[in-house]
């Protein structure tokens, strides 16, 4: 649908540190709001994408993934949203989530908003608020979303924005 995306898993951290989690609200057309926590993963993009990271948490159904795109290294700071096929914004983010109302799955990726990092080292701290139109419905989805005490995976996903 967005982003192609190898087979990262979604894991909790490693080491003693704490955990690294997504937790996310999801308010749906102002009537509906699901709250879920879950781990969280980080991965660099494969180098042929150049600098970019992706933030990642799913289970049962429910999720939410960033990409981060920046010019030289993925840094602290704001990062706009992007359209999801932007190839020539040098920084900004695109955000998609999916969540599960009964049996029926639904998504989302935010044209409005933004992303907030924070980088020590290979640990991020990120939040991502806005809203955007429901991929297969009529309404508008407001998501706010917070991953924290995420490290930065050894190993890399491809990335790459599709129609």
């Amino acid at each position: 649908m967005l982003l192609a995306l190898g087979a990262a898993a979604a894991c909790g951290s490693r080491g003693a540190g704490p955990a690294a989690r997504l937790r996310a609200r999801i308010i749906r057309q102002s009537r509906d709001t699901l709250r879920f926590e879950i781990p969280a993963v980080a991965s660099r993009c494969a180098p042929a994408v150049g600098d970019g990271l992706v933030l990642q948490g799913s289970e049962q159904g429910n999720g939410v993934l960033v990409y981060l795109r920046s010019s030289d290294s993925v840094a602290t700071g704001e990062y706009p949203l992007m359209a999801r096929a932007d190839s020539t914004t040098a920084r900004g983010a695109i955000v998609t989530a999916r969540f599960q109302t009964g049996d029926v799955a639904h998504g989302v990726v935010l044209d409005s908003g933004t992303v907030s990092v924070n980088r020590a080292g290979d640990v991020l701290t990120a939040s991502a608020r806005g809203t955007g139109a429901e991929v297969a419905g009529t309404g508008r989805v407001a998501l706010a979303a917070s991953f924290e005490s995420v490290p930065i995976g050894p190993g890399m996903v491809p990335c790459a924005a599709r129609l």
